[in-house]
């Protein structure tokens, strides 16, 4: 299994994970313009992109196949989407979620109220219309050595964010 850019002929596939994880497709084609992809044999087994606002940074769209949760792509994922985040001079990853905070906590993110969050992030497609008023928002700093806080598979791999 390899994680690479995701390509413009990969949004059908990351649809349809999201689809499968009941997560909003609304303004995923424009994240996956800074996202990932898990292939395993050419097919695409997971994803996950980023919407940067200066030094914030939305986490979003983080999708494991259902047949496949359980085997760390999703902690591959992660780890990957956040050096992206890295590269692009992001210090802070905010994310929101329905059922996958304890799987998130493990890797660094913490539970925030909403109007901490940037005013930039909560004005993306996710905050105002994608996600649910009762989605947790989760908060991860990231610094240019952190240590990277899972690296085993993780039996509770979400569908998702």
């Amino acid at each position: 299994m390899q994680v690479d850019r995701s390509r413009d002929d990969d949004l059908t596939a990351i649809s349809g994970l999201l689809r499968a994880a009941d997560l909003p497709l609304d303004g995923a084609a424009e994240a996956f313009a800074t996202g990932l992809v898990a292939r395993d044999g050419g097919t695409v087994v997971g994803a996950a992109a980023i919407e940067p606002y200066g030094t914030s940074g939305l986490l979003r769209s983080v999708v494991v196949a259902p047949g496949r949760r359980g085997t760390g792509i999703g902690n591959r994922l992660v780890d990957a989407i956040e050096g992206v985040a890295r590269e692009l001079g992001i210090r802070e990853l905010y994310l929101l979620t329905d059922s996958a905070e304890p799987w998130f906590a493990r890797h660094g993110y913490a539970a925030l109220e909403r109007d901490a969050v940037p005013e930039s992030v909560r004005t993306s497609v996710e905050f105002t219309t994608a996600c649910s008023e009762t989605a947790v928002a989760m908060k991860r700093r990231l610094g240019s050595s952190d240590p990277q806080p899972a690296q085993q598979p993780d039996r509770s791999e979400p569908g998702s964010q």
